[in-house]
């Protein structure tokens, strides 16, 4: 499938939306994982209306691998927005005790209002959203401090309503990751597909491996040097860095020709690994 026209909306995705519509009445809030490295791209558009206006506590998820000074750009516009903020790593845990005390402060009035009822030590509960992919499934079990919430490195295990206890009185409702019918800016299916979020077999690898090598060879070619020991020369295009790489990696076919397939898939891998380094790949609107 060409990036330009990534659509992307199997059934499952459909019975998600009308969980999210049926459940949203009985949650107290709303906390969004997203990509520290693509925070606006893997944020789902329709989520807003969804969750019709419900407090919201976002987590930038893998900011170990995001360029750490944008990080702190994204949550201050995120914390502009009127939402909550927490910078986490969900498969080291950091961060991941911020969450309730983050819930709790966000939710103080309607605590304060439970309890002028009577209803002291009231459970709260937290629907958590989510595109494929951006670690959700970890973040949960790290903070319920379980292994409840089924988590594997590719888009769209977690199935089905599951409810985790977090402590005594909070409690979360994880959903399936749920991307949206088409993307609207071709940029934004790129972006998503570099971080796995988007399932390689409905990409061309070899045209997202160049998209990923221009963006780096502009904006972190030190990076390329150290980890690929090539030399990145002002208006290289990523095809030709692609290749720089797969030369010097030794990845060649008959006649002497680079295997651009395999150096691709290794560029992409080590990206999403985070051996290549730190990076954020889009900046807060107003900064564009």
């Amino acid at each position: 499938m060409q990036l330009e026209s990534l659509s992307w909306f199997p059934g499952h995705m459909t019975k998600t939306r009308r969980m999210i519509v049926s459940e949203i009445g009985n949650m107290d809030a709303v906390c969004e994982i997203v990509d520290a490295r693509i925070p606006l791209s893997s944020r789902n558009p329709d989520l807003d209306d969804l969750t019709a206006g419900k407090p919201r506590v976002v987590v930038l998820n893998r900011v170990d691998q995001a360029d750490a000074a944008v990080t702190k750009r994204w949550a201050a516009w995120f914390r502009a927005q009127g939402y909550a903020v927490i910078e986490a790593d969900a498969k080291s845990g950091a961060g991941v005790k911020q969450f309730a005390p983050a819930v709790r402060t966000l939710l103080a009035e309607k605590i304060a209002a439970y309890e002028a009822k009577g209803q002291v030590g009231r459970t709260l509960r937290v629907m958590v959203l989510g595109i494929p992919n951006v670690g959700k499934s970890t973040f949960i079990n790290k903070v319920s401090g379980r292994k409840t919430a089924k988590a594997e490195d590719r888009p769209g295990v977690t199935r089905g309503k599951q409810w985790v206890p977090v402590d005594r009185t909070l409690e979360l409702l994880d959903t399936p990751g749920i991307l949206w019918p088409k993307f609207e800016d071709p940029e934004v299916g790129v972006r998503l597909a570099f971080t796995g979020a988007i399932r390689d077999e409905v990409v061309d690898i070899e045209e997202l491996a160049m998209r990923l090598m221009d963006y780096l060879g502009a904006r972190y070619p030190d990076a390329l040097t150290e980890r690929y020991k090539i030399t990145v020369e002002d208006g290289e295009d990523g095809w030709t860095l692609v290749e720089k790489a797969g030369r010097k990696r030794g990845f060649l076919i008959s006649g002497g020709e680079v295997d651009t397939e395999r150096m691709s898939r290794i560029l992409l891998d080590e990206f999403r690994g985070g051996k290549l380094g730190r990076f954020t790949l889009e900046t807060p609107p107003e900064e564009d």
